[in-house]
C-alpha cells in the first residue's frame, strides 16, 4: 500500500523559510517520480516542483531561485527546502508519485498523493 505523508509545515513570516519532509513507503521509491504540488485556497492544484529518478531536478518559475527539492532515497524521504517565503506561497503542500513515463509537472498523472501539509505564510 502506497503511503505519502508530508510534514514541516506550519506559520511562517514573509521572508523566512521552511522545510517540508514527505516519507514515503509502500513502493520502490528510488525508481519513482515524485513530485511537490500545492493548492491554495479557492484554487486549484499546481505544480511547484520535482524530480526524476535520476536526480534531475524541475522548478515552476513562481518558485524557481527560491525553493530546492532533494530526496533521500536510502530512506525514502522527499524533501522541499523553502526560502524567502511569500505570502502567495501560502496553501497546502502534497508530495506526490507521477505515473511512470509522464513529467513532474503533469498534475493529471499522479498516481498517488499524500494529506498535505499547511504552509501559511503571515506578517
Amino acid at each position: 500500500q502506497v503511503q505519502l505523508v508530508e510534514s514541516g509545515g506550519g506559520l511562517v513570516q514573509p521572508g523566512g523559510s521552511l522545510r517540508l519532509s514527505c516519507a514515503a513507503s509502500g513502493f520502490t521509491f528510488s525508481t519513482a517520480t515524485v513530485t511537490w504540488a500545492r493548492q491554495a485556497p479557492g484554487k486549484g492544484l499546481e505544480w511547484v516542483s520535482g524530480m526524476y529518478s535520476d536526480g534531475s531536478k524541475y522548478y515552476s518559475n513562481s518558485v524557481r531561485d527560491r525553493f530546492t527539492v532533494a530526496r533521500d532515497n536510502a530512506n525514502s524521504v522527499l524533501y522541499l527546502q523553502m526560502n524567502n517565503l511569500k505570502p502567495e506561497d501560502t496553501a497546502v503542500y502534497y508530495c506526490a508519485v507521477v505515473a511512470e513515463g509522464y513529467k513532474v509537472s503533469d498534475i493529471d498523472e499522479y498516481e498517488h498523493r499524500g494529506r498535505g501539509t499547511q504552509v501559511t505564510v503571515s506578517s
